[in-house]
């Protein structure tokens, strides 16, 4: 199934994407998609029966903004530097364990949203992400078998990063993973079992209409299932956790001087394979 929430922000209702691209409302059947939902197989069987029954209300998709597709996320576990690719670029050594990191749940917007780079922001970044949504309680997993498991679905995530706040200010990378409006989520989150493999799925970026990403999960260090086990080892990932399972080549850190970071004005497409497309116009904070 194709998950998402449609509506102004803050007041999203449910909703699905029907076998024939068809927007259905889900808020007769369900409150919203969240990991309680997740969590619920009796009410997931609900809306696959209602979705394959043809009977869900049609919305007029025309001018209806379309949200991040997961409600009160609990976290969202960022992986650094998982693809072989991008740690070449950026001058790193592959990490022997994932880079673990944190971004804050207020950061996710839709996926048609504008981003704002932030005030005195010299190197804001783009990242296309897979992100992975939990759908069950997750703690200290054995198997690679039992990560997939626990996992409910996937989305395109954009983990926008400030390099200079990340790497040169000082502390942790937090401080330019953290930025208001630094996680376009969306459009849809697609069940798991309409991804039968997560480590064959391209994964594309452009900016301004130029293209500057074009990688596949296949190149990550760790595999999706390897990072789920390994950070249930750390944590309790509940039901409406994220995690972003990092970026292939073709970031602007990564790139010749003069680094062509990001600035008001420009426009960032990015897409990952069945999971969706998302457009963002770059602001002034």
């Amino acid at each position: 199934m194709k998950l998402l929430r449609v509506g102004t922000a803050g007041a999203e209702r449910p909703a699905l994407l029907d076998a024939d691209g068809t927007l259905r409302d889900l808020s007769g059947i369900v409150q919203d998609i969240d990991g309680e939902l997740l969590a619920d197989e009796a009410a997931l069987g609900r809306v696959r029966s209602a979705a394959g029954s043809g009977e869900l209300p049609v919305l007029d998709a025309a001018g209806l903004r379309v949200g991040p597709p997961l409600a009160r996320i609990g976290k969202i576990v960022c992986i650094g530097l998982n693809y072989h690719d991008h740690a070449t670029e950026t001058g790193a050594e592959p990490p022997a364990e994932p880079v673990v990191f944190f971004k804050a749940a207020d950061t996710v917007v839709g996926p048609y949203d504008t981003v704002l780079v932030p005030r005195g922001s010299v190197k804001t970044d783009w990242e296309v992400e897979l992100a992975v949504v939990i759908g069950r309680t997750a703690r200290y997993l054995e198997s690679e078998e039992e990560a997939l498991a626990h996992v409910a679905g996937y989305a395109v995530a954009h983990d926008v990063s400030e390099r200079e706040f990340q790497i040169e200010r000082g502390g942790t990378w937090d401080k330019g993973k953290n930025c208001e409006t630094f996680n376009p989520l969306g459009p849809w989150l697609v069940t798991a079992d309409e991804v039968p493999d997560p480590q064959a799925l391209g994964l594309r970026l452009w900016v301004n209409g130029e293209l500057r990403q074009d990688g596949n999960t296949s190149d990550q260090i760790f595999s999706v299932a390897e990072v789920v086990r390994y950070v249930s080892q750390f944590m309790t990932l509940y039901p409406g956790d994220v995690i972003n399972t990092g970026t292939p080549a073709g970031v602007a850190l990564g790139m010749p001087e003069p680094k062509p970071f990001l600035r008001a004005g420009d426009v960032v497409e990015l897409e990952i394979e069945g999971l969706g497309r998302q457009r963002q116009e770059f602001k002034n904070a």
